[in-house]
């Protein structure tokens, strides 16, 4: 009878601790309604033109053909452009922001998507679609990672602390639920419909935030801002430049810190190189469009939610963080695998479904600056590999039949970071806190 008793009382206690933290995440929101709507749709209205562009470009710089090298090459250069500005851009926004107010940097980081696409609804003849490249590098250099970073800062600012981690989780779940609703607008909107409501939602999100939401940072007043601009620039690299360092040092006298960045650089080494020529490829060998694509981005977006909401959290205190990562890691190898192994148009499917454990293939706790420096470095190099590789093997003159083979090959460096992260091992407590506190300053400039 007391023990019954005694396992009511636990309920009742689980129950009003789940309620409070529901009620919690809930509450975070309301101060961010204004921000996470905007967003939501800008997000939205950028996934669901993913799937369409690989057609359009196909077709305006290699016209009657499923192989355009062309669109490879260009693709890889774009990434490695991007891959370089954005470690200097992305800290320089963050100041920005700091000083001009949170609210400028999202209205200039937002509108800079409406560009692109626009010339993409106006014309789609080569001329245009290399316009559309130099614009969305420079919309991808301002605005990615950019947006999701001065939106965490917003929720900062307007959350309690102890509401800020539900205030993160929303932030990354509607996200992802935005991702999985552009590709299901992307399924079903008719090719020539795209564009144009694509731009509406854009144009409609900076006009949304200029009504509506509320700036959180006290502007100081004007002391030479404008005549130091390139001072601050330079004080601001060096300062990076100094943080990254310091994080090296920190990284090169941990061996788990160690193991991780080598994880992570091989990781990216091989994923961003598949991400980058996937849909130019399934395009190339089994002649897919805009629904195939779309099919399969719904499938990632839909794993991606399940496996964080749901799986994450229930393995994660059985199992630990190491054994998740090897799982992981295990599938991004099978991923790239059936990708590049595909020997008919439902492997590409089955391959997506995999996605639903690559996702949680993050690091986590300290040393995510220097871990995403590391990346930054991956990214860059991967398409100086994988572009020329995967348009040999799309080629009449490739020296054996295996059109995915470049896909095959970035599995080799999953393989790597598979290997590495068996070797991971927990390191004591007291090594950890004093990391957690050299590492302050640099997750704080990150």
């Amino acid at each position: 009878m007391a023990f019954c008793k005694l396992l009511a009382k636990r309920q009742r206690s689980s129950s009003n601790s789940d309620m409070a933290r529901k009620s919690a995440g809930v509450s975070a929101l309301k101060p961010m309604l204004h921000l996470l709507l905007p967003l939501c749709v800008h997000w939205i209205a950028e996934e669901m033109t993913v799937s369409v562009l690989v057609d359009v470009i196909t077709d305006a710089l290699c016209p009657g053909e499923s192989t355009c090298t062309q669109a490879i090459y260009i693709n890889g250069l774009q990434q490695m452009i991007v891959g370089v500005f954005k470690m200097v851009i992305l800290p320089l926004l963050g100041q920005l922001a700091d000083e001009h107010g949170r609210k400028p940097m999202l209205l200039l980081t937002i509108s800079t998507s409406i560009f692109p696409f626009a010339l993409l609804a106006w014309n789609q003849s080569r001329g245009f679609v290399y316009a559309y490249y130099v614009l969305r590098t420079i919309s991808y250099i301002l605005s990615q990672g950019s947006i999701f970073c001065i939106a965490v800062a917003y929720a900062a600012d307007v959350v309690d602390n102890s509401k800020r981690a539900a205030a993160f989780s929303w932030i990354t779940g509607l996200c992802s639920a935005s991702h999985v609703i552009g590709n299901l607008l992307a399924r079903f909107l008719p090719e020539n419909y795209i564009f144009p409501v694509s731009i509406a939602l854009l144009i409609l999100c900076p006009i949304y935030m200029q009504l509506f939401l509320v700036e959180t940072v006290e502007v100081a007043a004007e002391r030479e801002q404008d005549s130091a601009c390139f001072r601050k620039t330079i004080k601001i690299l060096h300062k990076r430049y100094q943080c990254m360092r310091d994080a090296a040092k920190i990284v090169i006298s941990s061996p788990t810190l160690r193991g991780i960045s080598l994880v992570s650089f091989f990781y990216e080494l091989g994923m961003s190189g598949i991400t980058d020529v996937l849909m130019y490829y399934l395009k190339a060998a089994f002649g897919f469009d805009k629904n195939q694509f779309s099919e399969i981005l719904l499938i990632v977006g839909i794993g991606s939610i399940v496996s964080q909401m749901l799986v994450l959290p229930l393995i994660n205190p059985l199992v630990g963080e190491k054994v998740i990562l090897c799982i992981a890691l295990l599938a991004s190898i099978a991923y790239a695998l059936f990708y590049g192994l595909a020997w008919a148009s439902w492997v590409p499917f089955m391959s997506a479904s995999f996605k639903i454990v690559v996702v949680l293939v993050r690091p986590a706790g300290k040393a995510q600056g220097f871990v995403a420096g590391v990346e930054s470095i991956a990214s860059f190099l991967s398409p100086l590999v994988m572009s020329p590789l995967t348009s040999w093997f799309l080629s009449n003159s490739a020296p054996f039949n295996c059109k995915g083979f470049s896909l095959v090959c970035a599995s080799i460096c999953m393989v790597i970071a598979f290997c590495y992260a068996c070797l991971l091992k927990p390191e004591v407590n007291s090594s950890h806190d004093s990391e957690d506190d050299v590492e302050a300053p640099l997750l704080a400039d990150s």
